[in-house]
């Protein structure tokens, strides 16, 4: 059920954004620059609401929060149908902002963990193997019903899914599995003076900044892939088979990782993620010269993506221990959706500065340093087990 919801609550909010914006273009008359504006304002948001959530999943009130954030989702994009002035279209993305804090993937996989602890890797995977396809489901029925009616029926009706279809099974979901793990969500009353402790931690702000660069890179490398591709000469349909490929590749990806898992540790695999992202970029550079570098591209920056967003929480938990999970894994959400947010306008920034040519090593060079956070990270733990 929790899958189901996931997949539907990415496809009704998150992906209905890129699927309307040439419809929202054309009858809103705003520049395209205006109006992916609100998507950057809505991730922002979303940031810096998770360190909310993450007490609220401690508190063991996981399966509440992520009902009431998708009730309020619904009727957000139900209102975006009455949008007529900028600031109203804003205005509805910051609130969506909150919602999507409260419902997506970081507070449905904090609330995995924290009910399954070692064991959450594997219903980790199964969720994002379901919700993966929340992209094949949102751009054809966002483009069939605004093509036929209009896209604010497109935006209602996401809106009615949401509501109607995605809460009951956000509720049923997220309340079985907080249930399954109640005898682990019991928090001691007396941690509540030394809540943010976790933000004294070096180990803490390594795995945080280490995962963050890895989102900054992946953010600019999506965002600008078609100029990318463009300066590279690469046949304008050829660049947008290889990009819509990526989100395949990130399923494959999972899949090996469940093939892998008796063999692989978890550390292997977040070691593996970083080293994947930087030789992708490798190929990338390398794609103009030779296209079929372009393969090996998607390829590995799908897979490494793919476990990433897998990995993340189940090293957080093996890293930092169980006790205020939530909490923890907020505040991490907080800077890794912050470094989404201001990835594509860091792209833009280094290309004014240096053009592609600047970008794509310094690209290299963000996946190669957050390796280095990642293992001084581990390597403190291991310390200070030893």
């Amino acid at each position: 059920m929790l899958a189901v919801a996931q997949m539907l609550i990415w496809a009704c909010i998150y992906y209905s954004f890129p699927a309307l914006l040439l419809h929202w273009e054309k009858s809103l008359g705003w520049s395209r620059a205006d109006l992916t504006a609100a998507i950057t304002l809505a991730v922002f948001v979303s940031a810096f609401c998770s360190p909310l959530y993450g007490r609220l999943i401690d508190a063991g009130k996981g399966a509440l929060m992520m009902t009431v954030a998708t009730l309020v989702g619904g009727c957000c994009m139900m209102l975006l149908t009455q949008v007529e002035y900028r600031w109203q279209f804003y205005l509805i993305w910051g609130v969506l902002g909150v919602c999507m804090s409260g419902s997506l993937y970081e507070p449905c996989f904090a609330l995995i963990t924290r009910a399954r602890g070692a064991q959450a890797r594997r219903s980790i995977i199964f969720v994002t193997l379901v919700a993966g396809f929340a992209g094949t489901v949102s751009f054809p029925v966002a483009h069939s019903l605004a093509g036929a009616f209009g896209w604010r029926s497109a935006v209602f009706f996401f809106g009615v899914v949401a509501v109607l279809v995605v809460a009951p099974l956000m509720w049923l979901g997220a309340s079985a599995v907080e249930k399954a793990g109640a005898h682990r969500l019991i928090e001691n009353p007396h941690l509540s003076l030394a809540e943010r402790s976790f933000l004294r931690s070096p180990v803490f702000w390594c795995l945080a900044l280490g995962f963050g660069l890895g989102a900054v890179m992946h953010g600019i490398t999506l965002h600008h892939l078609l100029p990318i591709l463009d300066e590279r000469e690469i046949n304008p349909e050829v660049a947008v088979l290889a990009i819509s490929f990526i989100g395949p590749m990130q399923v494959a990806g999972r899949l090996a990782m469940m093939a892998a898992e008796r063999h692989v540790s978890n550390h292997g695999i977040a070691i593996s993620c970083f080293v994947l992202m930087a030789a992708s970029i490798l190929l990338l550079i390398g794609a103009g010269a030779t296209p079929m570098m372009l393969v090996g591209f998607v390829i590995l920056f799908g897979g490494a993506y793919g476990m990433v967003s897998i990995i993340r929480p189940v090293i957080a938990h093996e890293l930092l221990g169980e006790r205020q999970f939530g909490a923890k894994s907020g505040a991490l959400a907080l800077v890794y959706l912050a470094g989404s947010a201001s990835a594509p306008f860091l792209g833009s920034l280094g290309w004014s500065w240096g053009g592609y040519a600047l970008v794509l090593p310094s690209l290299m060079l963000l996946a190669l340093t957050g390796l280095v956070l990642y293992l001084l990270a581990q390597r403190m733990v291991e310390k200070k087990h030893h």
